[in-house]
């Protein structure tokens, strides 16, 4: 065994590894599986005691960690201890009158346990030395002289010792609960307390491949060809994310053959210039990954059905130019946020799934693994990620899977090294009908936002941390009727410009330098991005997030663009007067200025009174009066148009709504000759709005397809038309409502 193992000692970080190559071997080096693999294991903590994991290498790396390598240590120990234990030697066991062939026998039954199964199979070992203490106190008790007698003690009492220091261990309080029938030599007992993570040798993250102990499964499904299971943990407040990704079924020959293939093409790293266009740079790196797997194949006379090299290739490029298994989370649309903490190697990846919430994922990567990453962001962003800007904030695309927004920290502000978040972009963009049937939006207040950016109003769409602020102000931009130019302005591209540039939308998108970590030479300020779109004609104008200086010069592009255009950006606040305390005096924006504010609408997370779930809900929607002069708050500044009541779960109206006290409503109507000065015709417009995006929800029920964006802006198209042309008929708002009905019959299919 040990001619087919090659042993080395590892430090990495704060672990000392012991990795064994085992390619030689034509065994699977499994300690739970063979007893021949335990004893090696804890002979190889005989000698190093201060080891942390273990490594065997074959085809796949099985790790046992520091918990699995801490049980087997203490094994070592007590073999340690037992084979210079005084009570076991040959001395110990010679008694006057018993015979040297008894005295060699009970010694060669003892250190037999000891040296051979105490090493290869500690409880078989323990269940040996109890079948033994067994037979002795029925001996002893049938002994008939007092030499026979104190000869049966002796023996008694070193083989309880050996029992006794088996029983302090803690390999026999996990087994403990299963010892009752278990043969000796059963190695089944093992595989409940041993299971190493296995990684492919062309992987670099871990992944556990056995189910949580104790769980209850409570959801599958499949991911492309990864599958997915949801656990429930009793005890504990976290689901479980189970992934087994397609690379964990493949064939010892394609395990080969992919490791060969990354090795070759790993020599051919892609440039910055390559990460310009994604899309482009995995047609190249496929098709060079292609041809190289269908040569090796060949070279080994290994034949591959065209399914088998699609999923190869797809696996090899996933682990040169990709992110990994980060690639296969971010193609499950249910996922919302992945996240990866330091110290690497120590913890699993966390996620927010949308039906599960807070989940553990069996996934932990490695150190190369994640400096792959950093080195991967750096190129695709342009901006540095080092001591002296230790914050990088970038937007990825893998095309076909999903794109996403990534935000990673290093050295000095994670002196443990680095960490990463990703926030997953919904493949298609967000829309009002969408939030109105997840109940983030009520119809009614889906209405009014229609109604007031038609009125080209001023917006700021504030929130906390993971709210939803930037989905809804990317529904905002699907609501804007198409006629109009719109430019977005963002550090990490997260509004679906791309999306609906395709659906005939004249959008232009800005990307500007970051203000949270260090941006490029050649990026362009967010506050000189903003001013230079007051100089590129009329356009509406939306701000991913308003964070630094640059929200005096979005305050300028409002007063620009009032009653003009629509202008919305997003900010962090959980409450109008949160908002203006921000800008006034955080981003220190003239109190004035903030006048040029029409709207702020809040979304916040709502939490379930045992704080386990979580739902998203617009909480409030707000307009800023202009007549105030120093504190908005006292002098009534904020008027509440819309709030969310707890117990219905719905954003309802305020009495200022209902009964027309809105300056900002009022300023839109007093332009309009059907609604000036005649607020039953403005409310009835709301009103309007909201039955024709309800209609859409409702008839989505048959195909849900009808939710999204490609469908809404044509509805949306469409409303505005049949109200053009029913008002020049001198038509009201239940014909209108009548003909998008039949409109809404007509297209639905």
């Amino acid at each position: 065994m040990t001619t087919e193992f090659v042993y080395e000692v590892l430090r990495q970080g704060d672990d000392t590894i012991l990795f064994v190559d085992a390619q030689k071997a034509n065994i699977v080096p499994s300690i739970e599986d063979n007893e021949e693999i335990m004893q090696e294991a804890i002979d190889q903590l005989v000698e190093n005691r201060t080891l942390t994991k273990i490594i065997y290498s074959q085809r796949q790396d099985y790790e046992y960690d520091y918990s699995q390598t801490v049980l087997l240590a203490e094994i070592a120990r007590t073999y340690r201890s037992l084979l210079h234990d005084t009570h076991l030697s040959l001395e110990a066991l010679q008694t006057h009158g018993l015979s040297e062939q008894a005295v060699n026998s009970r010694y060669t039954f003892i250190h037999g346990l000891i040296r051979g199964s105490l090493r290869s199979d500690p409880i078989g070992c323990y269940l040996l030395a109890k079948r033994e203490l067994r037979k002795t106190l029925v001996a002893k008790d049938k002994s008939v002289s007092d030499d026979e007698f104190t000869g049966y003690e002796a023996y008694e009492k070193a083989l309880r010792k050996i029992i006794a220091s088996l029983e302090k261990t803690a390999l026999y309080a996990k087994a403990q609960p299963y010892i009752e029938g278990m043969r000796v030599g059963d190695r089944k007992i093992y595989r409940g307390i041993f299971y190493p993570q296995i990684k492919p040798d062309f992987m670099f993250t871990k992944v556990l491949t056995e189910y949580p102990k104790g769980a209850e499964e409570i959801d599958s499904y499949t991911v492309g060809e990864a599958e997915v299971v949801i656990f429930r943990v009793p005890d504990t407040i976290h689901y479980v994310y189970h992934l087994t990704p397609p690379e964990f079924k493949l064939s010892e020959e394609q395990y080969l053959l992919l490791e060969t293939a990354r090795k070759i093409l790993s020599e051919h790293k892609p440039t910055e210039n390559d990460f310009v266009n994604p899309k482009r740079m995995r047609e190249v790196f496929s098709n060079v990954g292609r041809d190289l797997l269908e040569e090796l194949a060949n070279k080994k006379h290994l034949s591959l059905q065209e399914e088998e090299l699609e999923k190869l290739t797809s696996i090899l490029i996933r682990y040169t130019v990709g992110f990994g298994l980060i690639e296969v989370l971010l193609a499950d649309e249910f996922i919302q946020d992945v996240t990866i903490n330091s110290p690497t190697g120590k913890t699993p990846v966390f996620l927010v799934h949308g039906k599960y919430q807070d989940c553990k994922t069996n996934i932990i990567p490695t150190v190369p693994e994640v400096e792959s990453w950093a080195s991967k962001l750096r190129m695709i962003s342009g901006r540095p990620l080092d001591e002296a800007n230790p914050i990088l904030d970038a937007d990825i695309t893998i095309p076909d899977v999903a794109s996403a927004r990534v935000g990673a920290v290093g050295k000095p502000l994670d002196d443990s090294g680095l960490a990463f978040a990703f926030r997953r972009h919904r493949d298609k963009p967000w829309t009002f009908p969408l939030f109105v049937k997840n109940g983030m939006l009520s119809p009614l207040a889906a209405g009014l936002l229609s109604f007031l950016i038609d009125g080209n109003r001023t917006f700021l769409v504030a929130g906390t941390r993971s709210a939803g602020k930037s989905s809804l102000l990317g529904s905002f931009l699907v609501q804007i009727m198409r006629k109009y130019r719109i430019i977005t302005i963002e550090d990490t591209l997260e509004l679906p410009v791309t999306e609906l540039q395709d659906l005939g939308y004249n959008v232009q998108s800005l990307k500007v330098g970051s203000a949270l970590g260090g941006s490029s030479s050649s990026e362009v300020s967010a506050a000189d991005g903003i001013r230079t779109t007051l100089r590129l004609g009329d356009s509406c104008l939306i701000v991913g997030e308003v964070r630094s200086t640059e929200a005096r010069a979005l305050y300028e592009a409002m007063r620009v663009g009032a009653l003009a255009n629509v202008v919305a950006g997003t900010i962090h606040g959980d409450s109008p007067y949160g908002v203006f305390d921000r800008v006034v005096n955080d981003l220190e924006v003239p109190r004035t200025s903030f006048k040029a504010t029409d709207i702020i609408v809040v979304a916040n997370p709502v939490r379930s009174a045992d704080g386990l779930s979580r739902l998203r809900r617009v909480t409030e929607i707000a307009e800023v009066r202009k007549h105030w002069e120093d504190d908005p708050l006292r002098e009534h500044g904020f008027v509440t148009l819309m709030k969310y009541n707890p117990i219905s779960d719905s954003l309802e109206p305020t009495d200022a709504l209902i009964n027309g006290e809105s300056d900002i409503i009022k300023s839109i109507a007093g332009s309009v000759k059907e609604w000036a000065g005649n607020w039953e015709a403005v409310w009835q417009e709301i009103l309007l709005r909201a039955d024709y995006i309800q209609a859409v929800v409702d008839i989505a029920q048959q195909n849900s397809d009808l939710l999204e964006a490609s469908f809404v802006i044509r509805a949306n198209d469409a409303f505005h038309l049949i109200s053009q042309r029913m008002r020049a008929k001198n038509k009201g708002p239940e014909d209108i409502k009548r003909e998008f009905n039949i409109w809404l019959q007509r297209n639905k299919y």
